[in-house]
């Protein structure tokens, strides 16, 4: 179905804000504000006509193929489930967070070539994309990263260092089991690895300049993730990293903002009411305007979830929450074609129920790609 118009709802249009009027889509775009297609129909009579959500770091994915530590599925197979979720849950552009790391296993060399194959042997409904996860101290791997960034194959890269958190951890045995379970590994074999690997560090700084050269050749947006101080934020972003990721304490993200950059958080430390690590509040960030970017993290229906959360505390109202999920994330990674809803850009919406927070029906790339039984009953041929 290329050609229908959604009726009757209430539209976020931009600087607008939300009204109540149609919107017509053709070949994939959207086509007018107003009027009809000619084709089908979709009445959304009560409901809310949102932009898709743009999902800038997601690794949900990862309980698809390994949803037990040691057990593992084809990652075809995880994909398809986890597009499902996505869809599901109005997620139209998906940036997987898939982690290059020296860990055998979950987030090993060959993890990362079976995600690339399966990624690319198909065409999928929603915008799946690589945020390539480069783990700093992965310097066996470097060669392999840099060449997908040029291949075209990467759409996100973000400088990642859990080599020393992961060393200090190794010293719990509780904490330590979590490491060697997704690599596979007696937990004695794999504190040796990791003590060599963390050996290295003096080779660091050159991979990371090599990835980041790679990544402006390429016109790639970056991030850097879990910044720990406001120097390390200062040198990833003269390495042109422009998007701070989780940042660990509130002043760095407040530094960040002054110096221009994107600040993301994540939807479940918004939905739960706070991070799950003790760290900053996503809510209260984004509240004070330092948090410009909210993303999956681990949990995919927290990102529709959170805008109607943020939205309750009254701080925000749902047109600016929205933004958090769509708009922002969209700008972020340089994708002008999405993230609103507006005549010529990418038919990208969630239909939502107000009163349930729940997705009726999600158009992806101009396509209707979930439909609950109620949004099938609203849809009427042309």
């Amino acid at each position: 179905m290329r050609d229908f118009s959604i009726s009757g709802g209430t539209v976020l249009l931009g600087p607008e804000g939300l009204q109540q009027t149609d919107v017509a889509v053709r070949a994939g775009l959207v086509d007018r504000i107003g009027g009809d297609s000619g084709g089908a129909r979709f009445d959304a009579s009560g409901l809310l006509v949102l932009p898709g959500i743009v999902d800038l770091h997601g690794d949900a994915f990862e309980r698809q193929i390994q949803p037990r530590p040691g057990v593992n599925f084809p990652v075809d197979l995880a994909l398809r489930d986890t597009e499902s979720q996505l869809l599901a849950n109005g997620i139209t552009t998906a940036f997987h967070g898939v982690t290059l790391s020296w860990e055998p296993g979950l987030r090993s060399l060959d993890a990362w070539h079976a995600m690339m194959a399966a990624l690319f042997a198909h065409a999928w409904t929603c915008d799946m994309r690589v945020h390539l996860r480069w783990e700093a101290y992965n310097l066996d791997a470097l060669d392999t990263a840099v060449a997908a960034i040029e291949a075209g194959h990467v759409h996100l890269v973000a400088f990642n260092d859990h080599t020393p958190s992961i060393v200090r951890k190794l010293k719990d045995p509780v904490e330590g089991a979590k490491y060697s379970g997704r690599a596979g590994m007696k937990m004695e074999a794999f504190q040796a690895m990791a003590h060599g690997v963390a050996s290295r560090s003096d080779a660091v700084p050159a991979a990371l300049d090599r990835i980041g050269a790679a990544a402006r050749a390429a016109g790639l947006p970056m991030a850097s993730h879990d910044d720990h101080s406001i120097a390390a934020r200062d040198g990833f972003r003269a390495r042109g990293a422009r998007i701070c990721e989780f940042p660990i304490a509130e002043e760095v993200a407040a530094a960040a903002v002054a110096a221009g950059d994107f600040v993301a958080m994540g939807c479940p430390n918004v939905v739960r009411g706070g991070s799950h690590l003790g760290w900053a509040s996503a809510a209260a960030m984004a509240e004070a305007g330092v948090c410009s970017v909210l993303t999956s993290d681990y949990y995919y229906p927290a990102m529709l979830r959170a805008a109607f959360v943020l939205a309750e505390r009254g701080a925000l109202d749902l047109p600016r929450a929205w933004a958090l999920i769509a708009e922002n994330p969209a700008r972020a990674a340089g994708l002008s074609d999405r993230g609103v809803i507006e005549a010529g850009k990418r038919a990208d919406m969630v239909v939502v129920d107000p009163g349930t927070c729940r997705a009726v029906a999600v158009v992806a790339g101009g396509r209707v790609a979930h439909l609950t039984a109620e949004g099938s009953l609203r849809l009427s041929a042309g």
